[in-house]
């Protein structure tokens, strides 16, 4: 049902955690310009168990890739104190966590009058409730279907649940967010992501461990038409 709201091709954002880091800009280049968003995972090791990337890297992409649409998710804690430096960047999207802000309203205000699109995420278990309030302030909502801090785990089917509830109230509030969902996404999981309402598939290591990273990109967008 939730699939039957979508009126536009599902976006694929390969995830560049899933990237070899010493041949990063090779391994976008084996992509043959096959993706619609590149997804930017930053971790701090005290929200997620975990360090990854920083705001040189947003920027070195933004001077080698200038067309790409940079989907920066910022998995620190607190949130707000990381958004200077990202919206100096200038990412197309930055997300923060609705657990890791204390302030939601007020990040979420920032980044857009940084100039950058705003968005929320979710862990699994956190309910969609608890974001409805910031609803009309984002352009993209992220759902993490697996715990955050690790490239390479299992789908957790049950957030799918939240992309259809994500759906109607989309519908139902006549708003224009994104669904977003990362983790666990590949040929076997994205048809039944996409017909629970998802607009953007994350993928990592389906993409980037692959031998083929172009081909799985177009298999992905395949089966995603098909559901």
């Amino acid at each position: 049902m939730a699939g039957s709201l979508q009126v536009t091709p599902m976006l694929i954002a390969p995830s560049l955690l899933s990237a070899d880091p010493l041949a990063m800009g090779a391994a976008i280049d084996a992509l043959h310009g096959d993706f619609d968003w590149l997804h930017v995972d930053v971790m701090d090791g005290h929200f997620v168990p975990n360090l990854s990337y920083g705001p040189a890297l947003v920027k070195a992409l933004k001077k080698r890739y200038p067309e790409a649409v940079l989907d920066v998710h910022l998995m620190v804690e607190p949130g707000e104190d990381f958004l200077d430096m990202f919206l100096a960047a200038k990412p197309a999207y930055l997300t923060v966590h609705e657990e890791a802000c204390r302030h939601l309203h007020r990040a979420l205000t920032k980044i857009r009058e940084g100039g950058v699109k705003p968005g929320v995420v979710l862990n699994p278990a956190t309910p969609v409730e608890l974001i409805e309030p910031v609803l009309p302030l984002v352009d993209l909502v992220l759902l993490m279907s697996v715990d955050p801090g690790f490239g390479g785990q299992s789908f957790i089917p049950e957030v799918t649940q939240k992309a259809v509830q994500l759906c109607r109230l989309r519908e139902a509030r006549k708003l224009s967010f994104l669904i977003e969902m990362d983790g666990g996404i590949s040929a076997a999981t994205i048809a039944q992501a996409r017909r629970s309402g998802v607009d953007v598939a994350v993928m990592g290591s389906a993409v980037f461990a692959a031998p083929d990273p172009a081909a799985a990109v177009a298999q992905a967008r395949e089966l995603a038409a098909q559901a």
